[in-house]
Order: C-alpha cells, then sequence, then structure tokens
C-alpha cells in the first residue's frame, strides 16, 4: 500500500462555526417535513419488500443450479431494502418524519418492531447519541477504546492515517472481525450496549430499569418489548404454517443483512483515522456533530438506503432535517464547511476493512484524539 495518507493531526484545530451559521447557509424548505410524502417512501419500501418475496417464492421453480444464487440474490437485495425501511423508522425516531409526534412514535414503532427492533428504547439511547457524538465519555456508539484498556501499553502507538506500516495480525484477522460486528454488532449492543459508553456497558435496551433509561420511560420500554414479542409470535405462527426454514430464508437471513448495513454503515460514519474525538475540555456539541463521515455507494444503494449514509453530516447537524431534504443541504454545507466537511469515496467493503485495521484505540490522555493503531512503521531508505 503506497504512502497516499496525510497527517490530519498537524495542525488541526477544532471547528468553531455556529450552529445558526450553518442553519442559515441552507435553503428554509430543507427543513420542512411532509407527512405524506414520507409515507410515500415507506410504500415504495414495502412494495419492493414485496416484490421480492412473491419473486423468491418461486425460486424453487428454477434449476437446482441457479436456486442457491437466486436465493443470494433475494437475501442481499431484501436486506438493503429492508434496511431502507430501518432508516425511515430511525427518521421517525427524530421526529423527521412527520410534524406530528404521534405519526411518528407510531410509525416508527410499527417499523422498528417488525424489523425486532425495540423503538423507544432504541430511540431514547441514539437521541444521546446525538446529543454527545464524538464525545470520549458520553457518545453511545463506537466510543474508541482506550490503549489502557485494549491492554495494549507495551505495543507501538501509530498514527491510524500511516498507510505504510506492518502488522502483527494476518489480514485474515482484521477480515473475521468486520464479519462477526457487522452481523452481530446490533443484538449485541441492544442485548449488553457492545460498542457503548464506560458507564452503561452491560447495560441492556430490553430492561425497563437499565441505568440506559430514566424511570419515567419505563413503560416506552415495556412498550418497545411488547412490540417484539408481537413479531416473535408472529414468526413462530409462520414457521408451524410454512416452516422453521421458509422463515430462516425468507426473514432471517435478511434480517442478518439489515444488521450488516446498520452496523457496517454506522461504523464508518463514526470512524476514521482522519477524523477526531473529543475530551470533555474540548467537546461541543457541533464539534462532535462535525466528526461525521458522508459516504457514497452509488447511486442505487444512496438511494434505497434514503441517502442515510451520504447525507449523514447534516442529520447529525440538523436531525429533524427529512432525508429527502438532506442531499440538497449536504451540498451546501459541504461549501460552508470546507475542510471540515469529512467524507470517503472508497469502495464500502475496502472501507470497511481499512478501518477495522487501522483504527483500533485512541490515546489515554488528551483533549483531542486519533485513532492509533499497532503498527510498526516502515522505514524509509
Amino acid at each position: 500500500m503506497g504512502a497516499v495518507a496525510v497527517d490530519p493531526e498537524k495542525d488541526f484545530v477544532p471547528p468553531s462555526f455556529t450552529v445558526k451559521e450553518l442553519r442559515d447557509c441552507i435553503p428554509k424548505h430543507c427543513f420542512e417535513r411532509n407527512t405524506l410524502r414520507s409515507f410515500s417512501y415507506i410504500a415504495y419500501d414495502l412494495c419492493g419488500v414485496a416484490a421480492l418475496v412473491f419473486c423468491a417464492s418461486h425460486i424453487h421453480a428454477l434449476p437446482v443450479y441457479m436456486q442457491a444464487v437466486a436465493w443470494i440474490a433475494y437475501w442481499v437485495c431484501q436486506g438493503v431494502v429492508c434496511t431502507g425501511l430501518w432508516v425511515i423508522a430511525h427518521e421517525c425516531g427524530h421526529g423527521a418524519f412527520s410534524p406530528s409526534r404521534a405519526v411518528n412514535n407510531i410509525t416508527g414503532w410499527i417499523l422498528h418492531s417488525a424489523l425486532l427492533v425495540p423503538y423507544y428504547a432504541w430511540r431514547h439511547t441514539h437521541s444521546q447519541h446525538h446529543k454527545n457524538t464524538a464525545n470520549m465519555n458520553r457518545d453511545e456508539v463506537f466510543v474508541p477504546r482506550t490503549k489502557a484498556f485494549r491492554g495494549l501499553a507495551d505495543k507501538p502507538s501509530t498514527e491510524a492515517w500511516r498507510l505504510d506500516t506492518v502488522f502483527e495480525e494476518s489480514p485474515l484477522y482484521h477480515v473475521a472481525k468486520v464479519v462477526a460486528q457487522s452481523l452481530f454488532g446490533w443484538p449485541l449492543y441492544l442485548y449488553r450496549n457492545a460498542s457503548g459508553p464506560k458507564y452503561a456497558r452491560g447495560a441492556s435496551h430490553f430492561n425497563p430499569k437499565s441505568v440506559l433509561f430514566r424511570s419515567d420511560q419505563a413503560w416506552q420500554i415495556i412498550v418497545s418489548d411488547i412490540g417484539l414479542a408481537i413479531t416473535a409470535a408472529v414468526l413462530v405462527y409462520a414457521s408451524f404454517v410454512w416452516s422453521v426454514g421458509a422463515v430462516v430464508r425468507f426473514y432471517g437471513v435478511p434480517y442478518l443483512m439489515v444488521n450488516f448495513w446498520l452496523v457496517s454503515i454506522t461504523y464508518l460514519q463514526h470512524s476514521s483515522p482522519h477524523v477526531p474525538h473529543y475530551n470533555d475540555d474540548e467537546w461541543t456539541f457541533l464539534r462532535g456533530a462535525l466528526c461525521t463521515i458522508d459516504h457514497d455507494y452509488g447511486w442505487l444503494l444512496n438511494t434505497c438506503l434514503h441517502h442515510i449514509n451520504d447525507s449523514h453530516v447534516a442529520h447529525h447537524v440538523f436531525s429533524l432535517m427529512p432525508h429527502y431534504h438532506a442531499v440538497e443541504a449536504t451540498k451546501h454545507l459541504k461549501k460552508k464547511l470546507g475542510k471540515y466537511y469529512y467524507h470517503n469515496d472508497t469502495n464500502f467493503l475496502v472501507a470497511l476493512y481499512r478501518t477495522m485495521r487501522y483504527c483500533q484505540f485512541v490515546d489515554d490522555t488528551g483533549s483531542v484524539l486519533f485513532y492509533r493503531n499497532t503498527s510498526t512503521p516502515l522505514k524509509v531508505e
């Protein structure tokens, strides 16, 4: 790998914009929410789900040698489409789907429950993520572990942006980490707050008495659990009507694909050698919000994922903005932010592998922290 990286830490100065400055550079109509238009995207996604299920129901009629390929195609495509529905429910959780709070919550609860997501529990912790993005002590997802926490005190501490380095671990080790995190990171986050902050490690999103929630939020957590129970009951009933295998093929594997997209997208949005994390003395809401990276996956995936991947900076600064305006807003933010607008157009899978390999920990002390790893820099002759 060639030494093409530049030092993001040299002369780094945290941004000093105000929210008003950034809001004023975006056209006012970008902040308008239209309930009917938002529902049209649900209809669009549900049509996609139904069409794919219909096609999959005829896979048995294909020649045997084509059936495996057809199922893989179904799982990949259905995973993408259902991730789009997840994104719409995510928008409901922010209140960006509709001006009506009731419409947002009822719609979000139905969609997320169908995808085995505890809507209200997720909404509360996700709100804390937005309020504390890139804060080493209070952020909720993909909080970097320190070198001491990793137990790597006797190992090298090399800047993650250095590409000409030698790693002790084999590439297969990092590939395995990518696969494990992408497929199982989401259930582990919900069950025991994996990748969450120190104060809540091991806490469950399913427990109304969890440290993650206030006492007055307990009933909402119970409602979330009821939604999951209803979906589980439907899946059990479907396994009796059709078969366990059918439920796994039509729902189970696409569910894992949704996990893959959700975890991978979020990981790449908040992990990069070029983007800092802050301790309390340097952190502000806006500085944290701007520690977000947009990724372009190409027109088709960007559209199916409702642009959660390529307009995420705008979303973090203005979470009430609906996704169908975020792309336009991003163009204006990009001009305003200049070097403080972070984006990565590297191939999705390549970016996922590189980030997992190079971004291993941050230093134990400091106000502004960039990722490090235990590689050894190559000597230049």
